[in-house]
């Protein structure tokens, strides 16, 4: 491809919806392409400090149907960011728009169908989310992480592509030393609350763990958590006698699931392909207030795969004890999740996605 060929990326929001963005545009980058990225205020923090990127910020707003006054403000700055988008695409008009992001992405979307600019809309969790939903009619195909994927009408099925998880390159080669090794002497526990971190995780989790200690397993704890509860986590943990690393958001996680052989996570799709790719068995205690239950229908896929657990998170307290003790009493529970997870590979997922965008690029010219 030649640098002719643009591709703008448009995402926002969590790090969930981020993070595959930056894997899409490395790529992109890597084959050639001309690319750029329009995100929002979240997306950028994320995004600011990666100097190889060209990014451009356009708000949005998830529509907000609470109350009037809130449905016609979220009415307002879509139709502001639409507009906005409109400009940005006139001046800078790409050969595809690939949709990153839920409600981030949709304005761009939007103008993009106006102008008739082919654009892609990705979908990783089970259920597709509202505004891809809305994008559907418009879009030029949809990438789905698995086609067990709810909520697309039976007419859109031509539209579907099953192309894997979109996580980076050094994850997918990521070697897990403690999984291979089958250092299972020693739970190594990571715990992940997404990119905003799970605050009920740092008020709960390290009592399950100090009960762990107490009964004579041997446990070592890296731990997420939000910038405020990090000295108060420092100290219990130095005071129950476990070892531990406490850590705030950070884009260098690789560091740590080199270390760890069972995390406790958020059920996000990003993080969830992301620990399946490294094989690291989980435990994964969906969000309750996550919109349409989309990380309990994840937590349910992965389950049933054999890839991981599922902890309800009003049953912490209750199961989280005995399931880990049963874990470490009987190895092969890990075992047979690493067997399985080993069956797994996201590895030729930018082939995939190259071989769509090229077609697409191609069928137009």
């Amino acid at each position: 491809m030649t640098k002719n060929n643009k591709i703008l990326i448009a995402t926002g929001g969590t790090g969930g919806h981020v993070f595959p963005a930056y894997s899409l545009a490395s790529n992109f980058i890597r084959n050639n392409y001309n690319v750029k990225l329009t995100t929002d205020i979240r997306g950028f923090n994320y995004l600011k400090d990666y100097n190889d990127l060209n990014l451009t910020k356009i708000s949005s707003s998830p529509l907000n149907k609470k109350n009037l006054l809130e449905f016609l403000f979220s009415i307002a700055v879509i139709s502001f960011s639409v507009l906005r988008s409109l400009i940005f695409l006139l001046f800078n008009r790409p050969s595809v728009v690939f949709g990153v992001g839920g409600y981030s992405s949709f304005p761009v979307c939007i103008a993009a169908a106006i102008l008739r600019i082919n654009f892609v809309i990705y979908e990783n969790n089970l259920i597709i989310g509202k505004a891809n939903k809305y994008l559907l009619p418009f879009a030029k195909k949809i990438f789905v992480s698995y086609k067990e994927l709810e909520g697309i009408p039976k007419k859109y099925n031509d539209k579907i592509f099953e192309i894997g998880n979109i996580v980076r390159e050094e994850i997918i080669n990521t070697k897990n030393e403690y999984n291979d090794n089958k250092d299972l002497n020693k739970i190594r526990i990571l715990v992940l609350g997404g990119s905003q971190a799970a605050k009920i995780f740092a008020e709960i989790l390290p009592r399950v763990f100090k009960q762990l200690k107490d009964s004579g397993i041997t446990i070592k704890v890296y731990q997420q958590c939000r910038e405020e509860q990090k000295n108060t986590l420092v100290e219990y943990y130095r005071n129950a006698n476990i070892e531990s690393e406490i850590f705030n958001f950070t884009d260098k996680i690789i560091d740590y699931y080199s270390k760890a052989n069972l995390a406790i996570t958020r059920s996000g799709a990003s993080v969830l392909g992301e620990l399946i790719n490294v094989k690291i068995p989980f435990i994964s205690i969906p969000l309750p207030t996550s919109a349409d239950n989309h990380q309990f229908k994840n937590a349910v896929y992965y389950k049933k795969k054999g890839l991981g657990y599922l902890v309800h998170e009003k049953d912490i307290s209750k199961k989280l004890y005995s399931l880990i003790k049963s874990i470490f009493i009987n190895k092969s529970l890990i075992k047979n999740i690493l067997t399985n997870q080993s069956q797994y590979s996201d590895k030729n997922i930018f082939i995939n996605i190259n071989t769509h965008i090229e077609k697409i690029i191609n069928d137009k010219n």
